[in-house]
C-alpha cells in the first residue's frame, strides 16, 4: 500500500512524499526510512526496496522539487525560488520534521545521498543511520557539467513510446557501452505521455541549474562530520571508483563498505537482490548495537 502526503519545502515548495506499507507487517520498533533518489529519479524508483524495507519500519520517499509529482520551481529571469543543493537539504529536514520520522535511516542514490550526507552532517539529532549509494565526494568540475549539457542536447525527444525511451537509455544512448536494461528501465519511469509523445517530468535544463550548486565543490569536509552510522555501497562499474569509496569509509567516524557486482551507477535497479545483501546485514547490524 503506497500514501502520499504533502509536504511544504523551503520558500514554500509542495513536495510529494509517498509512504510505502505492508498491510501485514508488525511495527519492530526499528528507525524509519526516508528514501531519497537521484538527480532526474522520482520516489517510485525506491518501490522495490521500499517492499522490504516496509517489513517492521515505516518507510517514506520524497519527490524532491523538481521532480516526480512535486513542484517544479519556475525557472528563469526574476525567479527567486531555489533548485539546487541548499534547497533539496532543507527540504529532506521539512520532510524528516513534518512526518515525524526523526530520528531517521536516510538512503541515498547519487544526488540524493549527497543530500542525505550534508543533512546528516548538519543536524544530527534527525538522523539515526545513513546508506551512500553510488555517490562521489570529489568535484566534478566544469567538464563534466559541459558533458551533461551535451548529452541532454542528444536525447531524440519526443519518444514515440515509452518502451522507446527504455531502448534508448539501455541500448542505445552513446553513453551506453553496453546494453544496461537497469539504466533503461530507470529513465523509462520518468517519462510522461505528452500530446506528441513521451518526454521527462522534469526539466532538463533546471538538473543542469541543479547539478551546478555541487558538481565544483568537494563534499569531503561534510562526510567527515556524519556522526552516525554509514554504509557506502558503490556498483563495481558505477560512478564512484573503489579507492575513492573506500576512502569516503576511511574519512567517515563511523564508515563501512559494500561493493555490487555486476551493476552500474543504477545498482538497484541492476542487481536488487544483491542491493538488498549489500543493505540488510548493515541495518540488522544498527538494530542489534542498539
Amino acid at each position: 500500500m503506497v500514501q502520499r502526503f504533502d509536504v511544504t519545502g523551503a520558500d514554500g515548495v509542495r513536495l510529494a512524499a509517498w509512504e510505502f506499507r505492508e498491510a501485514a507487517a508488525e511495527p519492530s520498533g526499528e528507525p524509519a526510512a526516508l528514501l531519497l533518489h537521484g538527480l532526474m529519479g522520482r520516489a517510485f524508483h525506491w518501490a522495490g526496496t521500499a517492499r522490504w524495507l516496509a517489513e517492521g519500519r515505516r518507510v517514506v520517499a520524497l519527490d524532491q522539487r523538481g521532480h516526480g509529482q512535486s513542484e517544479r520551481p519556475l525557472h528563469g529571469p526574476g525567479s527567486t525560488t531555489p533548485l539546487g543543493r541548499e534547497a533539496f537539504v532543507a527540504d529532506a529536514e521539512a520532510a524528516i520534521e513534518q512526518l515525524g520520522l526523526a530520528p531517521v535511516t536516510l538512503i541515498g542514490h547519487s544526488m540524493g545521498a549527497l543530500t542525505a550526507w550534508q543533512l546528516a552532517a548538519r543536524r544530527p539529532d534527525l538522523v539515526a543511520a545513513l546508506v551512500i549509494c553510488d555517490m562521489r565526494a570529489s568535484a566534478l568540475g566544469e567538464a563534466s557539467q559541459q558533458e551533461w549539457e551535451d548529452w541532454f542536447r542528444g536525447w531524440p525527444l519526443p519518444f514515440p513510446t515509452q518502451d522507446a525511451a527504455r531502448r534508448w537509455f539501455g541500448e542505445d544512448d552513446p553513453r551506453v557501452e553496453r546494453p544496461d536494461p537497469g539504466r533503461g528501465r530507470f529513465f523509462a519511469e520518468v517519462m510522461h505521455e505528452a500530446e506528441d509523445g513521451w518526454r521527462p517530468l522534469f526539466s532538463r535544463r533546471q538538473m543542469l541549474t541543479a547539478r551546478e550548486t555541487w558538481v565544483h565543490d568537494a563534499h569531503w569536509e561534510e562526510l567527515a562530520q556524519v556522526s552516525c552510522p554509514t554504509l557506502v555501497v558503490r556498483g563495481l562499474d558505477g560512478e564512484l571508483g573503489r579507492a575513492e569509496a573506500q576512502e569516503m569509509v576511511r574519512v567517515l567516524p563511523a564508515g563501512q563498505y559494500a561493493e555490487i557486482p555486476d551493476a552500474g551507477h543504477y545498482l538497484h535497479y541492476d542487481q536488487p537482490a544483491a542491493w538488498r545483501a549489500a543493505v540488510e546485514p548493515f541495518l540488522e547490524g544498527i538494530k542489534a548495537s542498539a
